[in-house]
């Protein structure tokens, strides 16, 4: 091994393990592989022994590689497997790693600051789908698109290497290399670049609590690198308490911050991921990444069902030390009900006076503060009420809750047009963080459904599993759900950019960019010193609700209207700044028309 300075010329933050170039030439080869008496390194095709050097921990300084080099670890028993630690693979997830040179990209972002928090609007983004190639590079050319409408944040749905072609990202098994069929290393990077330069941040989804069903060889080399007895939904929990398990994970994030210039993260479920550690892993690695990343706003986000905010605090100056926002599950589930009036499943949870329950999300954050889940017979949440408004990433649809539909249906053709545009609006005028799923910002109409590309016995297990998950659902017999492992079923819910063309297409990115350039107007400048308990629900009631906020710079309210009859305008602050289908002269209006949105502003 060669010192830490030699190392820092390539590695800001070396990684315990995987493939590092340590000094032009010579590659450092690392793996924990307690599970095994010995491992061989096959680097282009050489066999060579790798050195025990305790706790389980195989190594091998080799000299001479170059970027790109082929390798794969060689168990005792014959059994060839990539490296877990993997930077980038050939082909599929059982193919051979490559070793990446982290210096090979000439970045173009030096000017690149990020931006802050209150200004984002997150774009939710399959790289898969998102393009008819489906590949980084694609993803590029519509870029432009999306800066010229006033988005301001791309989060890339997982990108770490799955079984399969097509997948969703969220069974990835090489936490740490860029799922081949999306392109190499340089493309993601390029696509960052690009997004940088039109000045959008980019942010990550990462799953650090589970690996997927194929590709995953840890239980192989390192047995103990899960906890059998903890599971989760989707197999053992991963031991978290174990220090060679612990580095893997905890390194994760760092590495694509810092390999990818990214501008941060979304941990995916994280109230599955149970450590019994002094402290809490997701709390060392928010600490590491505050402490280590000083150069450019990082914004890390959660999704937890547990509706918490300890992760979530505040400093005096407004700043975040740990975690940025939690995405609002609840406010997207009480919409859904609100506009489509289903109510089977977690949308039970919902289904009395949903109004009140939207209304409550948009002034107080959570909808459930530790009253008692109807669906589950427990209490849900914390008070919330104490959290800024930033703190929340609010959507109307994303890739789950469209997605884990049996039919995958959007928004639009369960509610319909006229309808959802009024919740997008609410949406985008809010005081949270707004979230736009792709597409959404045109009235895509396409599916977005589950899909994999497993084979065998995994296929039909998963083909079998969504089929009987939606037995007797309404509409949805078993029979008729798409089959996951299908390639229509994957090309079906790619987006059809030619439905901008259209008059319905031009019609939805006119009211997109109208809303969100009022949003940069008007909300924007209220969020960054906005404290919480800004919110007050004014009235609800069948198909209506209407909320203000009172922030230190001015007064926001929203009336809401999706029934079929009028309502008389409630008392809101200031004067009226937009209203739906209205246009002219909303001041003017004493009642809310059927299906009709009014926002009003005050500037302090």
């Amino acid at each position: 091994m060669t010192d830490s300075n030699a190392a820092t010329e390539f590695r800001v933050f070396p990684k315990t393990w995987g493939a590092e170039y340590v000094a032009v030439g010579e590659v450092r080869f690392r793996v924990w592989a307690p599970g095994q008496k010995q491992v061989i390194l096959r680097l282009d095709g050489e066999d060579t022994e790798m050195s025990e050097s305790g706790d389980g921990w195989f190594e091998l300084l080799a000299t001479g590689v170059h970027a790109g080099a082929e390798y794969n670890f060689v168990l005792a028993d014959g059994m060839v497997v990539p490296d877990p630690a993997s930077r980038a693979q050939k082909g599929d997830v059982n193919g051979p790693s490559l070793v990446i040179d982290p210096t090979n990209y000439d970045w173009q972002d030096g000017d690149w600051k990020g931006r802050p928090w209150e200004e984002t609007v997150v774009y939710e983004m399959h790289v898969g789908t998102f393009t008819a190639e489906g590949t980084f590079r694609s993803a590029i050319d519509k870029l432009r698109h999306l800066a010229d409408l006033g988005i301001t944040m791309i989060e890339v749905l997982p990108v770490a290497q799955f079984g399969g072609k097509r997948g969703w990202g969220y069974d990835g098994v090489l936490l740490y290399a860029p799922h081949s069929a999306y392109g190499a290393p340089e493309d993601f990077k390029a696509f960052i670049d690009a997004a940088h330069g039109l000045g959008m941040s980019v942010v990550l989804d990462i799953v650090l609590n589970h690996f997927g069903p194929e590709g995953n060889y840890l239980p192989i080399l390192a047995p103990g690198f899960f906890h059998k007895e903890r599971m989760t939904p989707w197999g053992a929990g991963i031991a978290y308490d174990v220090d060679a398990a612990r580095r893997y994970i905890a390194e994760v994030p760092l590495y694509w911050l810092e390999e990818y210039h990214l501008d941060g993260l979304r941990f995916d479920a994280i109230d599955q991921i149970e450590d019994t550690s002094e402290k809490h892993i997701l709390i060392e690695i928010a600490e590491r990444i505050r402490a280590e990343f000083t150069d450019r706003p990082i914004h890390l986000t959660t999704e937890d069902c547990r509706n918490v905010t300890f992760l979530h605090p505040r400093d005096e100056d407004g700043s975040a030390p740990l975690f940025t926002g939690e995405w609002n599950d609840d406010f997207h589930n009480a919409v859904h009900v609100f506009a489509t009036g289903e109510t089977h499943a977690y949308y039970q949870d919902f289904a009395r006076e949903p109004e009140r329950l939207v209304a409550r999300c948009l002034a107080e954050g959570f909808a459930y503060q530790g009253e008692v889940s109807p669906q589950s017979g427990e209490k849900r949440g914390v008070d919330s009420n104490g959290q800024p408004p930033a703190a929340f990433v609010d959507f109307i649809q994303n890739h789950d809750q469209t997605g884990n539909r049996a039919l995958g249906e959007r928004l639009i053709s369960l509610a319909g047009e006229t309808r959802t545009k009024l919740l997008f609006a609410t949406l985008l005028l809010s005081p949270h963080i707004p979230l736009v799923f792709m597409g959404e910002e045109y009235g895509e109409t396409n599916p977005f459904l589950f899909f994999t590309d497993f084979h065998g016995d995994l296929a039909k297990a998963v083909r079998e599993g969504r089929a009987n998950e939606f037995k007797g659902h309404a509409g949805h017999e078993g029979d008729k759900v798409p089959d996951p492992n299908a390639k229509k079923t994957f090309e079906t819910s790619k987006l059809d950019w030619d439905k901008l063309k259209s008059p319905q297409g031009r019609e939805w990115l006119t009211l997109t960019r109208d809303l969100l350039e009022l949003r940069r107007e008007i909300v924007v400048p209220m969020l960054a010193d906005a404290p919480g308990g800004t919110g007050k629900v004014i009235e609800t009631g069948k198909d209506f609700l209407s909320v203000s906020w009172d922030f230190p710079k001015g007064r926001l309210a929203v009336a809401l209207n999706i029934g079929e009859g009028a309502h008389p305008v409630p008392s809101m602050p200031g004067k009226a700044v937009f209203a739906y289908p209205r246009k002219d002269h909303p001041e003017k209006l004493t009642e809310l028309p059927p299906n009709s949105i009014l926002v009003s502003f005050e500037k302090a």
